[in-house]
């Protein structure tokens, strides 16, 4: 009886010993045999939130834990590149690295510096403005056009801008670069410029902007007249895409494509459904992510599930009202939520068209499972790096995260 105790309990310890060290953060081994999720895990959020407000329907916030099971590694490859705001896939499988302070730098899929791009328009670099997000013609391979965003001085004031320009990159520059596009009105802030581009299967460029916090720019992202807090649908030229919602609406800005939005700096586009998904800074509280459709209002500042910083409520304090669009998800309290990829490979079979996200103050990579547009699983990678995540972006099956403090990380099966 004392040798079957014995070995009982051995076989017990031996249980707790593995499953306890079974998830380091930069290699990852788990049972390689067994690539499913670790589902139904507790949620990984635990700290209390910042309202009492109850979500619209079961799973908007707080879902169950998931685990990676199949084996991955993060790398770093890259470090001290200064303030940078975006990590892009360029069309010919390198990357291409925006810095706010007014230019931007060519790495291979390695890390590797390759070549230092500049001649871009004046950035205003103050606060969370500067050179910001990049995007490659669909047919960046024969006229090697980009479109950058950054934010610009307009006066006393400054604004969200959208400009385009081709790469000459033996010369190390961009040439001809031209302004196509600027959210007005220009205001004096230097928060919530927001933005980021991703060009549409028709050869359309997406483009969020922030209501650049302040009280004026805020009651902004509910009126169609002004592009403060929207996501616009824009041709390669800059003019109102065809079909755009409020294109022969009296008194509405025909660029709009949505509206009521607060701080958007995540775009990408689902790779199972086609449609646009976005996360968005709320307040104290009330980080989401939505699908962005055609024409819709998606409420801020009148509904919202975060408060003030102050600890007020904002505007009426409701978050649900007729008309206005839910989140697929939201965050309470926040994690920041920057940057947003979905993973379209296959090399790690749990993660195929999940949505992952840069966090900011939350210091790690969201990873959000999505079954049928609900979000039905949630994990957190890289929390051990204690690292500010700005964006994030696929490549050939692999993950490339990008830091403030200038650190790129290359996420890959093991």
């Amino acid at each position: 009886m004392h040798l079957k105790n014995t070995v009982i309990l051995s076989l017990i310890m031996l249980f707790v010993y593995s499953t306890g060290c079974a998830n380091d953060e930069t290699s990852v081994a788990n049972n390689a045999s067994n690539s499913s999720d670790t589902t139904g895990l507790p949620p990984v959020e635990t700290k209390s939130p910042n309202s009492n407000y109850k979500p619209a329907f079961t799973g908007q916030t707080r879902i169950a834990g998931a685990k990676t099971t199949t084996p991955y590694k993060a790398e770093k490859i890259a470090e001290k590149m200064g303030a940078p705001f975006a990590v892009v896939a360029m069309p010919d499988g390198r990357l291409m690295v925006t810095l706010k302070k007014g230019y931007m730098e060519i790495h291979d899929a390695n890390g590797k510096l390759v070549k230092k791009i500049e001649g871009f328009p004046e950035v205003l670099f103050a606060g969370q403005g500067g050179l910001l997000d990049v995007a490659f013609d669909p047919d960046f391979k024969n006229n090697k056009m980009m479109y950058w965003s950054f934010s610009e001085k307009n006066g006393s004031n400054n604004l969200t801008a959208v400009a385009k320009g081709k790469l000459n990159e033996a010369a190390g520059k961009v040439e001809n670069p031209t302004v196509i596009f600027r959210a007005m009105p220009a205001l004096n802030s230097n928060l919530h410029f927001g933005s980021r581009l991703i060009f549409d299967k028709d050869g359309n460029l997406f483009v969020s902007a922030g209501e650049r916090s302040i009280l004026e720019g805020r009651a902004q992202a509910q009126k169609l007249e002004s592009h403060l807090g929207k996501v616009f649908k824009l041709t390669k030229d800059g003019k109102p895409a065809p079909g755009n919602p409020f294109i022969n609406k009296a008194g509405a800005a025909p660029e709009i494509y949505s509206y009521g939005h607060r701080n958007p700096q995540g775009l990408d586009i689902n790779p199972a459904t086609g449609e646009l998904w976005e996360a968005e800074f709320g307040p104290r509280g009330g980080d989401e992510i939505n699908i962005i459709r055609a024409g819709k209002d998606y409420g801020w500042p009148i509904i919202t599930y975060g408060i003030e910083y102050s600890g007020e409520k904002v505007g009426d304090g409701i978050q649900q009202k007729a008309g206005l669009e839910q989140p697929v998800y939201y965050w309470d309290p926040v994690v920041s939520p920057s940057g947003i990829s979905f993973y379209k490979g296959n090399a790690i079979p749990e993660w195929k068209n999940n949505l992952f996200v840069a966090c900011l103050s939350g210091q790690h990579i969201d990873r959000l499972i999505i079954r049928n547009n609900k979000v039905v699983g949630e994990e957190r990678l890289l929390a051990d790096k204690n690292e500010r995540f700005r964006d994030i972006a696929y490549m050939n099956d692999v993950l490339y995260a990008l830091t403030d403090d200038g650190d790129l990380y290359k996420i890959s099966r093991q």
